[in-house]
């Protein structure tokens, strides 16, 4: 990489590494002997397009050519421009690209962290420098937000997650020296632990309001299965094993995208008797009933349509005039009931949960009805026979 110009100009470009990353300086002797090294930024010698503010090979040794005419020409090296100065959106597009490049996250987390960037995060942190961007600025804002009283404790903290994830890559990317969200207090989240659950006979009530059999469908097997309506949209017949009675749930319909489940892992459902019926009285329709073929067809045999589904299960619910839970909910009723047949880590595996807490919120309505009864059987063993009693 030497390069000459003129006599008496000559220079050369130096790579450093570093703990954190690489940098570009440029060393040079002047027409009078002087020899003077500068920095020209950091340096990026990975594959693939730069981030911002980082020199490849190519670009650093043009910056050194540009230097060594300006010192032919005058006899002096004007001043190397000082680094860009990288703004939290540097950071945050970065780390977004990080998570859909790299960790490959699915369309619908993708779509809430942008959504998360740019309505919450950008429009308050977006132009500020990550040097500038302090553990008191951060605190200012978590502090603004619990005062306005708008947003859940588990809302706010889920920006905060996302700011110390966004610093935490700038860290590596950037050199941040340190992570400024890291030390602020997250807010606490009080759980009752309390969820909302149809029982079978109003799940059948919302079922006979409807005013579409598929709807009511619908409705009966993501209470009999615990699927997720994104699973359910995108069950078709091969899923299904009658002869051994298992739903299979291999893909979830999510943005307009065939993904894996939730948790990422292929899983398999008891077919009760009550959804075994709904979905045998579907297979015997005249169209879509091919292996391939959706379970729950729009008319052309897409996927149907979620926002126009949900609209009509509201509906239904309002005739059956019972409580108003969220499509989402039913899969309680699946849970409660299960609980109390399987173990908690059997059940786990049916809802597709990632951690056994969070499945653990159906042991609290678990009905221990013989539990007076055991106990007393334990005292009983405990208490003094006749004889004894009367020798005290």
């Amino acid at each position: 990489m030497q390069r000459e110009v003129g006599e008496k100009v000559t220079g050369h470009l130096l790579l450093r590494k570093g703990k954190r990353r690489s940098a570009w300086y440029v060393k040079y002797r002047l027409a009078d002997g002087r020899q003077v090294q500068r920095r020209l930024g950091p340096a990026w010698t990975e594959k693939g397009r730069p981030y911002p503010g980082f020199l490849t090979e190519r670009q650093a040794e043009a910056a050194l050519h540009a230097l060594l005419t300006d010192a032919r020409r005058g006899a002096f090296l004007a001043p190397v421009p000082n680094e860009p100065e990288v703004l939290f959106r540097d950071a945050a597009e970065e780390w977004y690209r990080f998570v859909r490049d790299d960790r490959r996250r699915k369309p619908s987390t993708l779509s809430d962290y942008r959504s998360l960037l740019d309505y919450a995060l950008l429009p308050e942190f977006g132009n500020v420098p990550l040097e500038a961007l302090t553990e008191r600025r951060i605190e200012s804002y978590r502090s603004r937000l619990v005062g306005d009283g708008k947003l859940a404790p588990r809302t706010i903290n889920k920006r905060l997650v996302a700011l110390h994830s966004i610093l935490r890559r700038a860290q590596r990317v950037y050199g941040l020296a340190r992570n400024p969200a890291a030390l602020v207090d997250r807010q606490p989240v009080r759980s009752t632990r309390e969820i909302r659950v149809y029982t079978p006979e109003e799940i059948e009530a919302v079922a006979r309001a409807c005013d579409e059999s598929q709807d009511a469908a619908v409705i009966r097997t993501a209470a009999y299965t615990g699927l997720r309506l994104g699973e359910l949209r995108a069950l078709c017949w091969r899923d299904l094993d009658f002869a051994k009675r298992i739903l299979h749930v291999r893909r979830n319909f999510v943005l307009g995208e065939f993904v894996t489940p939730k948790s990422g892992v292929v899983r398999s459902v008891p077919l009760s008797d009550q959804a075994a019926r709904v979905l045998d009285e579907l297979s015997r329709r005249e169209h879509f009933v091919e292996p391939d073929d959706l379970v729950f067809p729009g008319l052309l045999g897409q996927p149907f349509d979620d926002a126009a589904f949900r609209k009509r299960y509201y509906v239904a619910v309002g005739r059956a005039k019972v409580l108003r839970l969220k499509f989402h909910e039913l899969r309680h009723t699946f849970g409660t009931i299960a609980a109390q047949v399987f173990p908690i880590t059997d059940v786990q595996a049916f809802l597709g949960h990632a951690n056994v807490t969070t499945t653990q919120i159906y042991l609290h309505h678990v009905p221990k009805t013989d539990a007076a009864d055991r106990l007393s059987r334990l005292f009983t063993v405990a208490e003094p026979s006749a004889a004894e009693a009367v020798d005290v």
